[in-house]
């Protein structure tokens, strides 16, 4: 039986959080995203292993920063918290640890309250990426994070939905300046400089159906991302290059049909 939204949502289009969700296995989405999905994957059959290695990144990173000690997480354009959330990952390293999540997506925001609820260390607001500097400033935000000591920012998977590059640097810019000594920032991005310029340009037709049309970036463009920081080891390398755990990793023997670059940054 399919989903349905809640009351007074429209789902004219498809939602790239949703999509996102049904690549993953998850099932918060609704037959209008599984039937963009299914395109997307008829042009590269790939695609849903690049986003479960963008995934498993994402996992790494913040296993990886909990390591350090980090007990605060900002995730900006989080889509839904389902399979591999920030939240779980973090929590059982740092069971106090903190985390915020922020989404665009009305629909995405509600599945996110009912699978939030009850936990008093995760919590989510609706807000635009591109208005950074507001969603920076929201009360919810500010009361839950203290900014007076390290966090992370988390800008997995978001930027490629930003398709001015101007935007795009504005956008890090500003997350730069906001975070404290000690924080973090990190970043997976989409490339077409590992596949070939026709699957580039179909995948790229297929998101313009959506609600979130994207692009790609080259190695060198995510690395300007992280200008002022330090990059933490192997900087910034496809997704099944960062500190991969076991020979066994997602994409790991060919991690060129990963398509993202990621990294993490350090401000010192």
């Amino acid at each position: 039986m399919d989903r349905r939204p809640p009351e007074g949502d429209a789902l004219d289009v498809p939602s790239a959080a949703r999509m996102y969700d049904y690549f993953l296995g998850g099932a918060h989405n609704f037959a209008v995203d599984r039937q963009a999905a299914e395109k997307v994957i008829a042009v590269h059959p790939d695609f849903p292993l690049m986003m479960r290695a963008n995934r498993a990144f994402l996992r790494r990173a913040v296993a990886y920063l909990a390591d350090q000690g980090v007990t605060q997480f900002l995730d900006i354009g989080s889509g839904i918290p389902t399979v591999g959330n920030v939240h779980e990952v973090v929590q059982q390293v740092q069971p106090a640890a903190r985390v915020a999540y922020v989404d665009v997506d009305p629909i995405a925001v509600a599945h996110s309250q009912d699978m939030l609820a009850g936990n008093p260390n995760a919590a989510i607001i609706e807000a635009d990426a591109r208005d950074t500097a507001t969603l920076l400033q929201h009360p919810t935000i500010r009361r839950f994070l203290d900014w007076d000591k390290p966090l992370a920012i988390l800008l997995v998977a978001v930027l490629h939905f930003i398709i001015e590059d101007a935007e795009a640097a504005r956008i890090v810019a500003t997350v730069r300046q906001a975070l404290p000594t000690g924080g973090f920032l990190v970043i997976s991005h989409g490339t077409s400089d590992t596949v070939t310029v026709e699957t580039s340009e179909q995948l790229l037709g297929r998101y313009a159906a959506t609600d979130n049309p994207t692009t790609t970036r080259s190695r060198s463009q995510v690395e300007d991302f992280f200008a002022g920081l330090d990059l933490v080891p192997p900087g910034i390398v496809l997704t099944p290059l960062w500190r991969p755990e076991s020979p066994d990793d997602l994409l790991l023997d060919n991690p060129t049909r990963s398509a993202i670059w990621a990294g993490v940054g350090r401000k010192g």
